[in-house]
Order: C-alpha cells, then sequence, then structure tokens
C-alpha cells in the first residue's frame, strides 16, 4: 500500500521544478551574495560568459551537470590531493537508494558524492539539507535549484513532529514515485568528535513516511550506508574550540556566523585525500531481525546495522594511526606510519591549536579533542569488527 501524496503537498519542502529554474537563475544572478562567493571561488571568472551560461539552463539536470558539477570539481581540484570513490559493484542496479552517511562536512559531503556517483553514472540525488544552513536567501534558492530538499529545524516545538511526517512522506514519495536516490546524515547535524553512529530519531522520521510496520517502511527506502573519509578535517580547530566553548559556557549557541565561517572553511581549506566507500545495501541484514522486538530496541538494531557497514569500509590515513597512538599513548600502529608521517601531523596538529583563539584557552583539553576527531574512526572500527 502506498502513501497518497502529490509534490504539492510539499512544496514548502522540495527541490525547484523545471518550471522555476529560469526564473531563480535570473534571481541567483541578481542576488550580489551569490556574485561575491562566485568570485571567492573563482577569482578569475567572466562574470557575464558565466551569467550568460547559467542563463542557458532550462531545467535543473543542466544546471547540475554543468555548474554545480564543475564547481565542486574545482573545489576539490583545489582543496584536495584527491577525490575517489569504491563499492560501485555494491550500488543496486536501476534502483532508487536512501544513502545514509556519516557525516563530516556542512556542504560537501553531500556535494562530493553528488560529482562521484555522477561519474560512474549513477545520477545526482536528492540532498537533505537543514535550514538553520540556509542562512542568506540566495543559498536557499541555490540549494533548491541543485535538487536540495529542506529539513526544517528552527520551527517550535509543537511543530516538529507534523514536519517529520511531512519529511519522511516527502522521501518515501521521491523513492517511490519520483524514482531518485536521496542523500540524509545518519545524525541531526555532524558528530564533532568524529564518533558516527546512527540516531534512532532519524530511522524514527525515516519511518513515519510509510504505511506498514517498521522494517517493511525502511526496506522500501533501499538504505546503503556510505563511509566517508576525509584525511584533514579542515573545521577540526573550530568543532575543538566549540567543544571548549560548549564546556565552559553551557549555554553556548553557535552564531549564524559561526555557521557560515565553518561552511567557508569546510570548502575552502585543504582537506588532503578524501574518499567515499558505498557499503552494503542493509536490507537483507533488516530482513533478519526480529519484527517482534520492542520498538526503541529494534530502532538500535537497526542503527547498529548501518554503524557497522559505515565502520567496516572507513579508509584510514596515517594520521589517523599517529593520532590513535598520540591519544591513547601507544605503539599499536607504528608500523602504518614512519617518523615523517607523525612529524607532519604533529606539525599540523599545532598549526590547527594555533588557530584557536578564545579566553582561557585550555590547549590540554583542545588538543585531545582533535587527537579524538582522528582516532574515533579507527577505534569504531577496530570495536566494531565482525
Amino acid at each position: 500500500m502506498e502513501t497518497n501524496t502529490h509534490s504539492h503537498d510539499f512544496d514548502d519542502i522540495r527541490p525547484l521544478n523545471d518550471d522555476e529554474v529560469s526564473a531563480a537563475i535570473d534571481e541567483l544572478i541578481a542576488a550580489p551574495g551569490f556574485r561575491n562567493a562566485v568570485n571567492y571561488i573563482m577569482p578569475k571568472v567572466d562574470w557575464e560568459a558565466f551569467t550568460q551560461r547559467m542563463r542557458q539552463c532550462r531545467t535543473k539536470e543542466e544546471f547540475k551537470s554543468t555548474f554545480s558539477y564543475d564547481a565542486v570539481m574545482t573545489i576539490a581540484r583545489h582543496t584536495t590531493f584527491s577525490l575517489t570513490i569504491s563499492g560501485r559493484s555494491r550500488l543496486p542496479e536501476n534502483t532508487p537508494c536512501t544513502f545514509i552517511s556519516n557525516h563530516r562536512d556542512i556542504v560537501l559531503d553531500a556535494a562530493f558524492l553528488n560529482v562521484l556517483l555522477y561519474d560512474i553514472g549513477h545520477g545526482l540525488t536528492q540532498v537533505a539539507i537543514g535550514d538553520n544552513l540556509l542562512i542568506h536567501p540566495w543559498i536557499k534558492l541555490l540549494v533548491r535549484i541543485n535538487n536540495s530538499f529542506i529539513v526544517k529545524r528552527d520551527i517550535p516545538v509543537r511543530r516538529v513532529l507534523d514536519a517529520s511526517r511531512t519529511l519522511s512522506a516527502y522521501i518515501h514519495h521521491t523513492i517511490r514515485h519520483t524514482r531518485e536516490s536521496v542523500w540524509i546524515a545518519q545524525r541531526e547535524g555532524r558528530a564533532k568528535d568524529s564518533n558516527d553512529f546512527t540516531q534512532n530519531a532519524v530511522l524514527k522520521m525515516l519511518n513515519m513516511g510509510g504505511t506498514e510496520d517498521i522494517l517493511t517502511n525502511l526496506m522500501a527506502l533501499n538504505i546503503v550506508p556510505v563511509a566517508i573519509s576525509y584525511e584533514f578535517d579542515p573545521c577540526d580547530y573550530l568543532k575543538a574550540q566549540e567543544f571548549q566553548l560548549k564546556r565552559d559556557h553551557p549555554d553556548f549557541v553557535k552564531s549564524k556566523r559561526d555557521d557560515l565561517l565553518s561552511m567557508e572553511t569546510g570548502i575552502l581549506q585543504n582537506k588532503g585525500r578524501v574518499h567515499f566507500t558505498i557499503a552494503s545495501p542493509v536490507n537483507p541484514a533488516l530482513k533478519a531481525l526480529d519484527r517482534k522486538m520492542e520498538k526503541n530496541e529494534l530502532y538500535s538494531a537497526i542503527a547498529a546495522v548501518i554503524d557497522r557497514e559505515i565502520y567496516a569500509h572507513y579508509r584510514f590515513y596515517p594520521c589517523n594511526y599517529v593520532a590513535y597512538d598520540m591519544l591513547y599513548q601507544t605503539l599499536r600502529f607504528r608500523s602504518n606510519y614512519d617518523r615523517r608521517d607523525k612529524k607532519l601531523f604533529e606539525t599540523y596538529l599545532r598549526q590547527q591549536l594555533d588557530k584557536i583563539l578564545i579566553p582561557n584557552k585550555d590547549e590540554a583539553f583542545l588538543r585531545t579533542k582533535i587527537l579524538e576527531m582522528y582516532s574515533n574512526p579507527l577505534k569504531n572500527h577496530l570495536e566494531h569488527k565482525p
């Protein structure tokens, strides 16, 4: 039995339709903030030629496959040593999927995944993006042209349940009827310490759009976990800083300016090697679960299935092994790096710590937090080996 939904039910969260693209492009071009962003990423751009090419796009697909693809690959060329993907043989053929991944970068996790999927012929996915990041109207316009749908977060508590139902119904509608894949992070916000785990709340939301039991509803979404591995996280020092600010001031809340800085830093600074691994679709494992389990226990079991796939398919770099040995004061992974690797990471760590300029700077605490960010994926991998 399918949910009886129509696209107009989702007008306030859906991406733009193709017949809305031309007007949106004109509005985007007229926004000073958009022009500033383009000039920042591509300082040598010929603005007149650039906007003329934009206006030639008549569909989202044309816009994404030319401008968005080029913009993301330009960022990759300038800020990564390599951008790679593996596990394509695990992708179900001709089947729209719900990609659920760990979350490192506010903008680039989904953007990088999209261009990598496009390159291997899967097609671009729809992307879930929180409205807390849509700081300026032109940003909201840009993400909607790029086939993103909106996750409402800045809403009164009494409306959260309705918003979750609508979001879930939209995802089910997209998989079943539009037959496009979607991407959503395994949790609300990034795991600041890289201790990745799937939140039950995300799975509960995904279940709401179905009309059957929990397992049937989630299996209809064809969930495929994706493990994301950045060699360096340019926002690591900002995340460490936030940990101390929250420790020292329990009521601390990031400002919109903080979010903009995180987006800008994540996009424009060095990430080293970046790798995405498509893990195994979870439907066979979900099918084997006991449907009679208590609901919360069942959600936890489903989350564990997704997490195990992500943990098993991380890619590790010398910095992960060095950070683990430094944090736990061992030589456990000494064979996975040499003295040069260790010296390079120590220099990097020093440089990142030096960027933190806050009152009562707790150097030891901040250092530990950054080491945790680089060692936690390895720790989870080791602790959840089959």
